[in-house]
């Protein structure tokens, strides 16, 4: 949803009813905060955009991607121990 989609609620309306307003953002509602009628802030819900699996997916990704990998003969885990000495 866009910003000119979403309702709009006046800080000084939203203030008193915050416990409602993120109850329905809870269920899927987002609304622009605004001041002076200028948009100051967006109330959307949290999406989990991951899962473990997925999680662990990425990391085997990256783990593969830095076998073997060399930058002028120096593999990426000698860089790293190079750094920390």
């Amino acid at each position: 949803m866009s910003l000119s989609e979403s309702p709009r609620i006046g800080v000084e309306e939203a203030e008193p009813r915050f416990l409602e307003l993120l109850e329905r953002v809870a269920l899927g509602e987002e609304f622009v905060i605004t001041r002076n009628g200028a948009a100051i802030a967006r109330l959307v819900p949290v999406q989990r955009t991951t899962t473990p699996d997925s999680r662990r997916q990425t990391i085997a990704a990256l783990r593969n991607l830095s076998e073997g990998k060399r930058l002028d003969g120096t593999t990426i885990k000698e860089l790293i121990a190079e750094g920390r000495r």
